[in-house]
């Protein structure tokens, strides 16, 4: 075969070449991609004790799936912090303008949870003891939750059975004062991006995880003190971080 029959193969071949190398550059460059999938950037890596602490619960009576920590604000996260206050080991401190809960322990430490709060729990401040705890309660909406949101929660005006979807969560604790139902409670939530917030209605609201967890370790009759800014007993109540 003649040079004069090559010639258009090594022309179109040097055109090939030369587009070849337009086309890297310009991938160096980062204007194209190529044929190789990109590189993924590593996946922050989840604290172990957390990924423990609020994974899946199959073993409930309503299978608790894992908390997604995703956009969680770890300050409301469960953890161990030194307390210097009066209160003695046992009792629960609500501080319900921090959007903390303290479980006192002994030599002066206290297991902190996050917390959201409703009307009534920013409504009520004083001392009471747990008077009754329920697993999976069942939730009525009161006549004020019925008038504010008809459209949402007319239609449990006869109760909802405990489940997943139930806005008490998980558990339960119902907060007595002298034998009498003060009508405030602590419990988990179907909402758990509502940690940390204030909310429209229900009282202290946790994650399901850490409702269960302060569930089994209180027993009825354990004494309860619930803060707000306008509570004297705020200032005898001392915690830290570590």
């Amino acid at each position: 075969m003649s040079l004069t029959a090559l010639a258009p193969s090594f022309s179109l071949l040097r055109k090939a070449i030369r587009l070849g190398a337009v086309v890297a550059a310009m991938a160096v460059a980062g204007c194209v991609s190529t044929s190789q999938a990109p590189q993924q950037s590593a996946a922050p890596t989840l604290d172990p004790m957390y990924a423990a602490m609020y994974g899946a619960r199959p073993d409930e009576s309503h299978p608790l799936p894992a908390l997604d920590l995703e956009g969680v604000d770890t300050r409301y996260l469960r953890r161990e912090v030194a307390y210097t206050g009066r209160e003695e080991p046992g009792t629960i401190v609500v501080d319900t303008d921090a959007r903390y809960l303290y479980l006192v322990r002994e030599n002066g430490r206290a297991i902190r949870y996050g917390i959201g709060v409703g009307n009534e729990g920013m409504a009520w401040s004083g001392r009471a003891r747990v008077g009754r705890k329920a697993n999976w309660p069942r939730w009525t909406p009161t006549p004020d939750m019925i008038r504010r949101e008809p459209e949402r929660n007319a239609r449990w005006a006869g109760g909802m059975a405990g489940g997943l979807e139930n806005p008490l969560g998980a558990r339960a604790l119902y907060l007595y004062d002298n034998g009498r139902d003060t009508l405030y409670r602590i419990h988990g939530t179907s909402e758990p991006w509502s940690i940390g917030q204030a909310v429209s209605s229900g009282c202290i609201r946790m994650f399901n995880h850490d409702i269960i967890d302060l569930y089994n370790r209180v027993p009825v009759g354990s004494p309860v003190v619930v803060l707000n800014g306008r509570s004297p007993m705020q200032e005898e109540f001392r915690v830290s971080s570590y």
